[in-house]
C-alpha cells in the first residue's frame, strides 16, 4: 500500500448565521450527494462521527427529504469509535442509532459498527483490527471504492467534528496516531477526552474521501477554529482535505474569531 498518497483540495468554509440553518444546509449538502452517487454508481458510503452531529443530521428526518432519499443503497460507518459495548450511553454507534438510523430505512446489514464482542471486552486493538478487515471486505465487494492506485478506501461523504483541542475523529495533537500513514484503522488507548479506548480511521484514509463535511458550532471552539484556518497543522483538524471537496460548516459563533468571514 502506498502510504504517502494524500488526497489535496483547498479548504472552503460556509459560516451560518445560526445552528437551524448550518443543520438544513447539511441535509441538503448531504442529499444532494446521496442522489448523485446513487445514480452513479448504485451505492452511497457515508462516514459518520459522533457529538452534535447527529442531532443536526435529524434535518434528514423530513418528508421531503425521507420520500426521496434512496435509503437502501445508504452504507454507514464511523470514522471512529468509543471501545465500549454497543449499548452503552457513549457509544457512537448508539448515539447514531437511536437518534438517526433507526428512524430510517437502512438496511441494518448496511450499517458497519465496531466488532461487538472488542467493544464488550475494551479490546481497543482488536476493534480497530477488525474494523480494518470489514473495509478491506467491502472494498473486494466493489461497494467502497479505492483512492486511485493508493489502494485507501474512498468513501463518498464523511461528516466530521472538531474538538477543542483541534482533534478530528480521534486523531488528537501530540498523539502518535496523526502520523500512522501505513494502517486503514487505528487505535487509541489513553484518549485525552474519555472514554480513553478509541478507534479511529488514520488521517490518510480520512483525507482520501472524496467528500469531507466538518461542521463547528458555538463559541467554545471558535479559538482553534481560528487556529485551524491559519493553518496550525499542530491541530489535527487543520491536515484535513478531500479529493473532491473539503468544507466546512460553521455558524456565526465559531467562526467568530477567524479575521474574515
Amino acid at each position: 500500500m502506498a502510504s504517502s498518497i494524500l488526497a489535496k483540495t483547498e479548504r472552503k468554509k460556509i459560516v451560518f448565521p445560526t445552528k437551524k440553518e448550518l443543520s438544513e444546509a447539511m441535509a441538503e449538502y448531504t442529499a444532494k450527494l446521496s442522489a448523485k452517487f446513487c445514480k452513479k454508481r448504485g451505492y452511497f458510503t457515508v462516514v459518520l462521527s459522533g457529538g452534535d452531529l447527529i442531532s443536526w443530521l435529524s434535518e434528514l428526518l423530513k418528508p421531503k427529504y425521507q420520500e426521496s432519499i434512496e435509503w437502501s443503497k445508504w452504507h454507514i460507518f464511523w470514522v471512529d469509535e468509543r471501545v465500549v459495548p454497543l449499548d452503552h450511553k457513549d457509544s457512537n454507534y448508539k448515539l447514531a442509532l437511536d437518534g438517526f438510523l433507526y428512524k430510517v430505512p437502512i438496511p441494518i446489514a448496511n450499517i458497519n459498527a465496531i466488532d461487538q464482542d472488542c467493544a464488550a471486552l475494551g479490546d481497543a486493538k482488536c476493534a480497530a483490527q477488525l474494523y480494518e478487515e470489514c473495509l478491506k471486505r467491502l472494498v473486494n465487494r466493489n461497494i467502497i471504492r479505492t483512492y486511485k492506485s493508493s489502494g485507501f478506501p474512498q468513501f463518498d461523504l464523511q461528516i466530521l467534528g472538531m474538538g477543542l483541542d483541534g482533534h478530528m475523529a480521534s486523531l488528537f495533537p501530540e498523539h502518535y496516531q496523526i502520523k500512522d500513514k501505513a494502517n486503514l484503522v487505528t487505535y487509541i488507548t489513553d484518549s485525552p477526552k474519555p472514554p480513553s479506548k478509541r478507534i479511529t480511521f488514520t488521517l490518510p484514509v480520512i483525507n482520501c474521501a472524496s467528500y469531507n463535511l466538518m461542521a463547528v458550532c458555538d463559541e467554545a471552539p471558535a479559538d482553534a477554529v481560528a487556529e485551524v484556518f491559519n493553518d496550525n497543522f499542530n491541530y489535527p483538524a487543520a491536515r484535513l482535505t478531500a479529493d473532491e471537496e473539503a468544507i466546512w460548516f460553521l455558524d456565526q459563533a465559531a467562526a467568530s474569531k477567524l479575521s474574515s468571514q
